[in-house]
Order: C-alpha cells, then structure tokens, then sequence
C-alpha cells in the first residue's frame, strides 16, 4: 500500500507539468529581457564612446597638423639665416 502511495504522489498531472514548463519560459523570457536591456545600455555606452574617441581623434589630428605646420616653418627659417650668414 505505501508503495503504490509513494508512486501515485510522485506522478504529476499532464497539467502541472504544462504550468511548470510555463513558468520556466517565463522566467527564461524575464531573463531574455534582462539581457536585452543591458546589451541596449551598453550599446548605447559603446557608442558615445566611440563618438567621443572619434571627436578626440579629429582634435589630435588638427594639433598634429599645426605642430607639422609649426616645425616645417622653423625649419624653413633656420634654413634661411643659414642661407644669409
């Protein structure tokens, strides 16, 4: 009797297990929408990011050009009062 007792009570019904499998899916779409939501933030980081990265790029490059444009015109000097003395 306590064997058949045992089985009866270990055995689920067609409709648990549909409400088990539901709320496994729901908690794997909490989850989803979780992820979701942190890959969009951190999208959103990586992208400021990168217009910043890019602005400040585009800063180097002009202050590398006046410092070429600066260095050509001293060399174009000394060259000059080498010329004249």
């Amino acid at each position: 009797m306590t064997l058949l007792y045992s089985v009866r009570m270990t055995q689920t019904s067609p409709q648990s297990v549909t409400e088990q499998e539901l709320q496994k899916l729901e908690v794997r779409l909490e989850e989803l929408v979780d992820t979701i939501t942190r890959l969009k933030e951190e999208n959103r980081s990586l992208r400021n990011q990168q217009e910043s990265m890019v602005t400040e790029r585009a800063s180097l490059i002009e202050k590398s050009e006046m410092a070429r444009t600066r260095v050509e015109a001293m060399i174009n000097r000394l060259k000059a009062m080498e010329q004249g003395a």
